[in-house]
């Protein structure tokens, strides 16, 4: 029998190449359609799939490669005698490699406002119904999904064989490939029906890249990006300069976006070990990034800073007066860039999408991997409904004073349970977050505020099981207090606010943050 490869491709590059050197190695090359074009047009002799088959491709090209003198070629087992008389007697010949990617179903979806029906015409058939049968029989048939396998299989090919190690990667990589084929259809399909919480799910990821470790040195570590990744995402990210990334600075540097994308105005968020240790929103990212600072300028040493306007030069000088891990922004001037690079282990990250991006629902999930499973819900985009915000004290607060407990809702919503964030002029001045009691979460904050708390606003992640939190409050001077509310004791709570004249809000949705 003739030795054969059936190359068909969307993604064709390296095709030229691989494909010639399978015809210097005695292949010859079945092909469809732009593969075949594009071959032919490279001086590439193919053979078309229908001269195999007997068959016209038909239904717009639906119906091309399903057909028994392809699958019985890919499928058949070579040291098996039924096996091959069948296909002698059948007039089949054997397909030796298989050269196969699939429909761009992924940069399919990613078109904003994609229509149903163009997605569903982007699902492949044939393409991984070839893959399936050629890596099921992979001791017999060589098969590439990956143009960056393409050179060590010619190479293996033009030494005589692929030892059966190689083709067992092979094999992995078609199963791998299909998976996540598989996964997008299905999640994008998930998505259009609303379907939430199915019986069975997966999610496609791809490798962004190895890491030195993962939280700790003992432990191993790579990062993978959602393979339908949103534009305004750590995977998405360009790094500008720096050292490589860590699993905790990826850890870290997700929630700071998280937190930066609770703002419309110009903001800067600072975060070290998870948690806030600065946030503020200014006329512009310079003032911002200053208010920030001033938050914890101890804590943000060693941190990360991420900003959701473009930095300037003035902010740039500002930036590298400390030590920080990381710097995130939608863009960075050419000046702003060149005072960066004076910092050659920050890690400057350039993001892909808008300057703003307010955290608004996209169908994606808050996941928690366990030992033996995983956790799902909805990420928590919401911050309280308005209609809900009720005043439960003597004291009401202004417009101002809903605008600054607002601000400071939204800081302590990504403060680690249970927390406490205070809040003045738009900045945050003390922080308390992943504390086993309140009243601990609040005087961490009040401490850390200091003076600063005089005529400030504290906000709680959940409601004060006790009044204790409302009279460190007071004995600090704090002016108003927002919190969800929904204790059996809020009544304790709001005698303590109305004794000092503290006014209090009950806005009816608590934020934990385990």
């Amino acid at each position: 029998m003739k030795k054969r490869a059936l190359v068909s491709v969307s993604d064709k590059t390296g095709i030229e190449e691989l494909a010639k050197g399978l015809t210097k190695a005695g292949y010859e090359i079945i092909s469809t359609g732009g593969t075949a074009a594009a071959l032919n047009k490279a001086g590439v002799k193919t053979l078309n799939i229908s001269d195999v088959t007997g068959f016209p491709e038909c239904l717009d090209g639906r119906v091309k490669t399903l057909h028994p003198a392809v699958h019985a070629g890919l499928l058949a087992m070579r040291g098996n005698p039924d096996h091959m008389k069948t296909l002698a007697g059948l007039n089949i010949n054997t397909i030796d490699v298989v050269v196969v990617n699939l429909y761009p179903f992924k940069q399919t979806i990613a078109k904003p406002e994609v229509d149903f029906a163009e997605a569903v015409e982007n699902i492949d058939i044939g393409g991984p119904t070839m893959l399936r049968s050629a890596a099921k029989n992979y001791s017999d048939v060589l098969v590439l999904v990956d143009p960056a396998d393409y050179a060590e299989a010619l190479r293996r090919l033009e030494n005589g064989a692929a030892d059966t190690e190689f083709r067992k990667y092979l094999m992995y990589k078609v199963f791998a490939h299909t998976a996540v084929y598989d996964s997008l259809i299905s999640n994008f399909l998930r998505e259009k029906l609303s379907i939430r919480y199915p019986d069975t799910i997966t999610f496609a990821y791809e490798k962004k890249q190895s890491l030195r470790y993962g939280e700790n040195p003992h432990q191993s570590g790579a990062f993978y990006g959602d393979a339908a990744a949103k534009s305004y995402s750590l995977a998405s990210a360009e790094q500008l300069g720096g050292k490589e990334l860590s699993y905790n600075n990826i850890n870290d540097a997700s929630g700071a976006l998280d937190l930066l994308r609770e703002f419309s105005a110009p903001a800067a968020v600072a975060v070290k070990h998870s948690n806030p240790c600065g946030a503020a929103v200014a006329d512009n990212v310079y003032d911002a990034y200053l208010k920030a600072y001033e938050c914890d300028p101890v804590s943000i040493y060693g941190g990360i800073v991420a900003l959701n306007r473009t930095v300037d030069k003035r902010t740039a000088d500002e930036l590298v007066k400390i030590f920080l891990e990381i710097v995130i922004a939608p863009d960075f001037t050419a000046e702003a860039t060149e005072v960066l690079k004076t910092k050659p282990n920050m890690r400057v990250l350039k993001l892909a999408g808008p300057p703003q991006t307010p955290f608004a629902p996209s169908g994606e999930y808050d996941m928690k991997k366990l030992y033996g499973g995983v956790l799902l819900q909805d990420r928590d985009y919401a911050l309280f409904d308005p209609a809900a915000l009720k005043t439960v004290t003597k004291t009401a607060p202004t417009p101002d004073d809903i605008k600054q407990l607002e601000f400071a809702y939204r800081v302590v919503k990504h403060t680690k349970s249970n927390g406490i964030a205070i809040a003045k002029d738009f900045a945050a001045v003390g922080i308390g977050g992943g504390q086993t009691n309140r009243i601990w979460a609040a005087k961490q904050a009040l401490e850390h505020a200091g003076d600063r708390a005089k005529g400030a606003y504290l906000a709680s992640d959940a409601y004060f099981p006790f009044s204790d939190c409302v009279e460190a409050a007071a004995a600090a001077g704090i002016k108003a207090i927002i919190q969800p509310g929904g204790s059996i004791r809020d009544g304790d709570s709001i005698a303590a606010c109305d004794k000092y004249g503290i006014a209090m809000v009950f806005v009816g949705m608590r934020h934990f943050k385990h």
